[in-house]
């Protein structure tokens, strides 16, 4: 298992949570703490999603997107991967690459986003392990991973610059990163995306809807184009032979069903 240095318990870890509303809020805004508090509410309902996406075939078709990744991950052939599954969540991608054999944790900044992949762990007897951490500054040591994986992230990150800068150090030589994601921060806002039904944005309050938008709106300032922005800040990060395809979504969404995402996504894989 990797090694760790200046490791955080899930207390300690936490962001401290900021309403819009609150006084302080003028004064002491945090777009992360918006983000654990509106992931927090929304843990539940995407860890229900997410445990269908496993029991379906979307489960084959995203390991399609990674598996011929995990070869050029260092390694010599059969030998498991270190993986750090980023913004794990409700625990998906690092669930099935765990299932492969390799050794995977995975972090997430919601503390419910944890304890829901925890508990599907649990279930499923995943050896995959789970820590509340900040995908930014993870407290790892570096070359402590093969590959670093991470699925609708990084437009999340207000600081996506020092994220690549730190996942480069956090990567053995030779290590890959993969990364899906899409550029949400400036997306038609929720209440006009069409999703299905059954889908975990569907009929979500409107309270909800505001701080989704909210925390978009104070994200977009800080955002160039994507993905042409993350292909400059990989290079700067140090990463090489880094590859985009624009046309994930093309073969993951070609037909609207409970796990269809309306926002294009686009999938960068790099090299240490």
């Amino acid at each position: 298992m990797p090694c760790a240095t200046s490791v955080q318990t899930p207390s300690e870890a936490r962001v401290a949570r900021l309403s819009p509303s609150s006084p302080r809020h003028a004064h002491e805004h945090s777009v992360k703490s918006h983000l654990v508090d509106y992931w927090g509410e929304r843990a539940e309902d995407f860890a229900a999603l997410h445990t269908r996406e496993l029991a379906s075939p979307k489960r084959a078709a995203w390991l399609a997107e990674i598996a011929p990744q995990l070869t050029r991950a260092g390694r010599p052939a059969g030998t498991p991967l270190r993986i750090l599954d980023a913004g794990t969540g409700s625990g998906f991608l690092a669930l099935i690459l765990a299932d492969l054999g390799h050794e995977v944790r995975g972090i997430d900044l919601t503390p419910e986003m944890i304890e829901q992949a925890r508990a599907t762990a649990r279930r499923l007897g995943s050896s995959a392990t789970f820590e509340v951490r900040d995908a930014e500054r993870t407290g790892f040591a570096p070359g402590s991973f093969d590959l670093v994986v991470t699925r609708n992230l990084t437009w999340a990150l207000p600081h996506l610059a020092q994220a690549y800068a730190h996942w480069h150090d956090l990567l053995a030589p030779g290590g890959v990163l993969v990364n899906f994601d899409g550029d949400y921060a400036h997306e038609r806002p929720l209440r006009e995306l069409a999703v299905p039904e059954a889908h975990a944005h569907a009929g979500i309050s409107r309270s909800l809807q505001r701080e989704y938008e909210h925390i978009k709106e104070h994200l977009a300032a800080g955002q160039l184009a994507r993905p042409a922005w993350d292909l400059e800040l990989l290079a700067q990060a140090g990463f090489h032979d880094v590859e985009l395809d624009t046309h994930l979504s093309e073969r993951l969404f070609a037909e609207p069903d409970d796990f269809y995402n309306p926002t294009p996504m686009f999938r960068i894989v790099a090299r240490r």
